[in-house]
């Protein structure tokens, strides 16, 4: 856990005390509260490929057997890259980690915007996207719950699970509009921008969030 005692504004421990209606917000509130939005923002960036199948099928001719094993592979390495990821918060820090993982999948997607051939789409939105959001998954969750919480840590960790279903929920209707208006390459754009944002305000978190 980061050093510092819960309450003091310039710790990063754990939260033990109930915060008084007129006390300042606990950091570790704000760090739940980007974490959540990060994890809203990935949930929708693994759910677009979804969304470019038809797009992609009537302009390259690929069939739906490629495009869905890009999201096979995605969907796998979301899963697999999960314990990988907590030994990387631990080596490099929690912050670092993510910044690099909202970094990977921000090129990637906007990367895919100029590819021409089906292993262009394996290898961005199969493997680099699905290796992004497996970092910013579950573990992240996990970790950000167990190391700054400790009383509400149960609420905090069901709250940030949520994240998944609810990303999906809010971004993909907002996203299948703009495929249907604008194309997917727009709507992938929009999605890499999203990602972009993330890095700076992680990054904005600052050197307590290791």
């Amino acid at each position: 856990r980061p050093p510092g005692e819960a309450g003091t504004p310039e710790g990063s421990g754990v939260v033990n005390e109930p915060v008084r209606a007129d006390a300042r917000l606990h950091y570790a509130w704000i760090v739940a509260g980007v974490t959540f939005t990060v994890l809203l923002i990935t949930a929708g960036v693994r759910a677009t490929p979804s969304l470019f199948m038809v797009p992609l099928e009537s302009e390259f001719g690929w069939s739906r057997a490629v495009i869905s094993g890009a999201v096979a592979v995605n969907i796998a390495l979301f899963g697999l890259i999960g314990p990988f990821a907590a030994s990387l918060m631990e080596r490099i820090g929690v912050r670092r980690a993510v910044m690099g993982a909202l970094t990977l999948l921000a090129l990637s997607v906007a990367a895919s915007t100029q590819m021409t051939s089906a292993w262009h789409l394996v290898l961005l939105w199969g493997v680099l996207v699905g290796s992004g959001t497996g970092v910013t998954a579950m573990v992240l969750a996990a970790v950000v719950a167990t190391r700054w919480f400790d009383q509400r840590r149960g609420v905090v960790l069901g709250a940030l699970s949520a994240a998944n279903a609810t990303g999906q929920l809010i971004f993909l209707p907002s996203l299948a509009r703009l495929v249907e208006d604008r194309g997917w390459r727009l709507a992938a754009l929009v999605v890499a921008g999203a990602a972009l944002v993330f890095v700076k305000v992680f990054d904005d978190l600052g050197t307590p969030l290791v």
